[in-house]
């Protein structure tokens, strides 16, 4: 059963995989081998997606040094048409809808084919950041111009413990047509369950079904990792960054941690009866992070109950 077909169906147990296309600068020459090697490392894993990022400068949202300086990346749309058209999986391109006037965003929606690519929506990172297009606007476009091309939300536990109304969000954007919803980065297990728990009891109380949220893992292989996932908003606790921090190989300990929240995350979603993917991010350029990535998306491919 394909990917949309089951997001559709409101069922779960779905693997996917996350990259930020290539630097902007970057050589189509060299872009098309980054996607061919990217191809072949994957080949192995039996996804059912692939993500694309859509990155965007984010240092409104936080007044502290960003540790690693933003460096523009290609338009994943552009990206997949150009180096991943051979790609046999669904594929969700993200929007970072902000950046894009309205006679651009139409014209993309126009050119997609919904049995190939599905989209996840992102708006500002914040209030007072200005916008070329509002995602408020962004979803109504899609609603007229591609109404069926599956579209995807952005879920943030820490936002919910920090406001306690993520799941009021959620439902919101399940109004406006999001059909499914991917979290940023897990680090913290308890503000995940917190959110599904919340979502999945207001959802009885209006009569809705859920819909799959997809929980999102990353290794971390160094301390300055840690800190740039801190800066964008993920809230790792003391206890797990001590643990990296005091670790013989931050990699491999990052790897255990990820393996064990995302365990723990499919196990109460079972129980709770929430439909749930896992995606598995791999944005770094070190071989060694991404080959762990790699290992870690087939450790949790192991984990999940797929039909045949």
């Amino acid at each position: 059963m394909d990917l949309q077909r089951r997001i559709v169906e409101r069922q779960g147990e779905f693997l996917l995989f996350a990259l930020t296309p290539p630097r902007r600068a970057t050589s189509p020459e060299k872009s098309q081998e980054i996607a061919d090697v990217t191809a072949k490392r994957l080949q192995a894993l039996d996804l059912d997606g692939l993500v694309l990022y859509d990155i965007d400068d984010e240092s409104d949202r936080n007044p502290e040094q960003r540790p690693f300086p933003f460096l523009p990346t290609m338009d994943p749309a552009e990206y997949l048409s150009r180096h991943l058209n051979d790609w046999s999986v669904p594929v969700v391109v993200y929007r970072a809808v902000g950046k894009y006037a309205e006679p651009q965003l139409r014209s993309w929606l126009h050119a997609q084919e919904p049995d190939r690519v599905m989209s996840v929506f992102v708006g500002t990172s914040s209030r007072d950041k200005p916008v070329a297009t509002s995602l408020r606007r962004a979803q109504e476009l899609r609603s007229q111009v591609k109404p069926d091309l599956l579209l995807g939300g952005v879920a943030i536990p820490e936002r919910h413990t920090r406001h306690g109304d993520e799941h009021l969000r959620l439902l919101a954007k399940q109004a406006a047509g999001c059909a499914f919803f991917v979290t940023q980065v897990v680090y913290d297990v308890n503000a995940a369950k917190n959110l599904v728990s919340d979502y999945r009891y207001e959802c009885a109380a209006r009569g809705l079904d859920p819909v799959p949220i997809v929980f999102t893992f990353s290794v971390c292989g160094s301390m300055k990792t840690l800190e740039f996932l801190s800066w964008l908003g993920v809230d790792v606790p003391r206890w797990i960054q001590n643990e990296l921090r005091h670790a013989n190989d931050t990699l491999d300990a990052s790897f255990e941690q990820a393996l064990a929240m995302a365990r723990e995350l499919i196990a109460y979603c079972r129980r709770l009866g929430v439909p749930f993917g896992l995606n598995v991010e791999s944005v770094s350029i070190r071989r060694a992070e991404i080959e762990s990535s790699v290992n870690l998306a087939a450790r949790l491919q192991a984990e999940l109950r797929r039909p045949d």
